[in-house]
């Protein structure tokens, strides 16, 4: 058998994990699963020239298809923690760096894993 490619692995992980944010905030529609696959292509030719990016991209990933829809759809995902105020967009954090995770800026607080996210709270 030949050998997983790393950058493969890491892609199709960041791929699958930002498409189980989707499904959890039921807005995983053709349209925004092709806004991920585009952040991916990106992404490859980015880890292809900085390789030692490769443990970065699934933070990396979730920002583009935040940003994408941002540009497209409006906020996303939510934040379920702050019940008062504007609806405002969680953040990834770290920006740059592994483990990422969905932080609400304004509370401080960590909601989940990016791959993590529930049904629970606004889309």
């Amino acid at each position: 058998m030949d050998a997983i490619d790393p950058l493969e692995q890491a892609l199709h992980a960041a791929r699958a994990l930002v498409i189980a944010d989707l499904v959890a905030r039921e807005v995983a529609e053709a349209e925004v699963v092709s806004l991920v696959e585009e952040a991916v292509a990106h992404r490859r030719w980015w880890v292809e020239q900085w390789p030692d990016g490769i443990e970065y991209v699934a933070g990396l990933v979730a920002q583009d298809v935040q940003d994408a829809l941002l540009e497209r759809y409006g906020r996303w995902p939510l934040c379920p923690v702050c019940g008062s105020g504007d609806p405002h967009a969680l953040d990834v954090e770290p920006e740059l760096g592994p483990d990422p995770h969905w932080v609400c800026g304004k509370a401080g607080v960590v909601v989940a894993r990016v791959g993590g996210l529930t049904g629970t709270g606004p889309t």
